[in-house]
């Protein structure tokens, strides 16, 4: 009898238990909290915002350019889009090449002459191998150590159209900006590069490489 007594206790104690932890609240959310961005009056991240998400990766980016270290480069550009190089500020779709992250790997080593555009002022085709375009299109100063770097602002300011906001998909665009160099020039020396990531599965990754200087 006894016996019978207690296990109708511990029975009883086991359901008190299950109800209690079936009343407990789920403090986990079944699907993950999108995260919410906060943008300028422009559509764009905020700066402030913008700079919290991508400074790390940028600063491994610009670190890779510096180094010339393409694996590492090569694991920071978008796996489906790809890098774009433009030449000039303005961002064309058609003219300016995308290299995928396989093919970035061996930019440098890459002897094929490709057409990059047209050089400001003359007009001329921009002909060169992949090695020769980096020296004259993208580490052309050493931007990783740039006086002024600009999250999703622009710092530098030509006569070309600014269109990279347009062009693509909800960017992030940090700008390492050089005002000039030789004082004679006051000013007109100026250049940038410009690194445009793009948000994919969760994590931003480089979708373009934009330099960016005077012309004419």
């Amino acid at each position: 009898m006894r016996f019978r007594l207690a296990l109708i206790v511990l029975c009883i104690l086991l359901a008190s238990v299950l109800v209690a932890c079936e009343e407990q609240p789920n403090n986990l959310p079944d699907e993950k909290t999108p995260f919410e961005y906060e943008y300028t009056e422009e559509g764009v991240i905020k700066p402030e915002m913008a700079e919290e998400i991508i400074s790390e990766t940028s600063t491994n980016v610009i670190t890779a350019l510096a180094e010339k270290d393409m694996d590492t480069l090569s694991s920071l550009v978008h796996p489906v889009e790809g890098v774009r190089f433009t030449p000039y500020t303005y961002v064309s779709l058609e003219k300016d090449l995308l290299f995928t992250k396989e093919e970035i790997k061996s930019f440098l080593e890459n002897e094929k002459e490709y057409i990059w555009g047209n050089y400001d002022g003359i007009g001329d085709e921009i002909k060169l191998t992949p090695k020769e375009y980096y020296d004259k299109f993208v580490y052309t100063a050493d931007f990783a150590n740039a006086p002024e770097i600009g999250y999703n602002t622009v710092l530098s300011s030509g006569n070309m159209l600014e269109n990279q906001f347009q062009v693509y998909e909800n960017p992030i665009i940090v700008e390492y900006y050089f005002p000039g160099f030789n004082p004679e020039y006051e000013g007109m020396d100026w250049q940038s590069l410009r690194l445009v990531f793009e948000e994919y599965e969760g994590k931003w990754f480089l979708v373009g490489i934009i330099h960016n200087q005077w012309t004419i």
